[in-house]
């Protein structure tokens, strides 16, 4: 019976199979350590002493816990206004993220839509062919958006990789079947959206939502070109700035000092990813379900 024979009323494994059960279970242990292992030495090497650290002591545990790193992160007060900025900016951009590529992604994936053709090709081909930069940064001076909150959040809120991801979900997902249903009951287009289409699908908005939040929390490049005014940094520029500004001063010192402030340096650079990454690791957990689902049915299918 392929390997296994039967006991009672259960299937016994046979040698081969539970050797092979062996070689998977220790292969996707290594596999695993070697993913969580740098994650965890980066926290473990922020709260340790600066010397073990940088003398490569600390390997497993923490050891002699100091949080000095943290401390001096928390006495930058452009890091709290760095905070605030980028959890406005991840809310309002994911917010107008969906607005604009969910609907548009719906429309594209009805192939009675008037211009459905020409309006596929003419987001398509942004995807390949842009600009620049320089018309790029011209486009955004001339809308009056340069050093403003919504330069983060408008200019670059549709993404065509969203909406082919979209718009495969609702190719398989949402049946012409189900729209003649809904016209019988007297819905029109948008009853059929708000109603029906959306709460139908969760997984994709949860997917495209998990991937514009992620983007806009890592984003910097944006803020970098656009953004002058120091209380509409994000936290990655604010972080940014701490970086070279501790780097700047570790090489400006000399002897025992240098050697000192290079360790709180490095020491700083771990707690800084740390607390870079720390609140989008919180948020994925809540959302994996239909992260997993929602790609699936949106870049498999179709």
């Amino acid at each position: 019976m392929n390997g296994k024979k039967r006991t009672g009323n259960k299937l016994k494994k046979s040698r081969e199979d539970r050797l092979f059960d062996i070689v998977v279970y220790f292969v996707s242990a290594v596999l695993i350590f070697l993913t969580l292992y740098p994650m965890y030495f980066i926290v473990i090497a922020s709260v340790s002493n600066p010397t073990l650290v940088s003398s490569g002591q600390i390997m497993l545990l923490p050891r002699e816990i100091s949080l000095k790193a943290y401390r001096q992160l928390a006495s930058y007060s452009q890091l709290w206004t760095g905070y605030r900025n980028t959890v406005l900016y991840v809310i309002s951009g994911t917010a107008v993220s969906l607005a604009v590529n969910i609907p548009a992604a719906y429309a594209l994936s009805r192939k009675k839509m008037y211009g459905h053709k020409f309006f596929t090709v003419y987001y398509l081909i942004p995807m390949f062919f842009t600009g620049g930069l320089i018309p790029t940064y011209l486009a955004v001076r001339d809308f009056h958006l340069l050093d403003t909150f919504w330069v983060m959040v408008v200019p670059f809120s549709v993404v065509t990789y969203y909406l082919i991801v979209a718009r495969t979900f609702f190719e398989n997902s949402i049946p012409e079947e189900l729209w003649e249903a809904a016209q019988l009951d007297g819905s029109g287009y948008m009853g059929f959206f708000w109603k029906i289409v959306l709460p139908l699908s969760k997984a994709v908005i949860a997917v495209i939502a998990l991937w514009t939040a992620v983007g806009q929390w890592n984003g910097y490049f944006n803020a970098l070109i656009y953004i002058r005014s120091p209380e509409l940094q994000p936290l990655q520029i604010i972080l940014r700035n701490i970086l070279i500004s501790n780097q700047t001063i570790s090489s400006m010192t000399t002897g025992a000092a240098a050697v000192e402030a290079k360790q709180m340096a490095d020491l700083v650079k771990y707690a800084v990813i740390v607390l870079s990454s720390a609140p989008i690791m919180c948020m994925y957990p809540f959302v994996q379900k239909y992260f997993n689902q929602g790609v699936m049915i949106g870049a498999v299918k179709g």
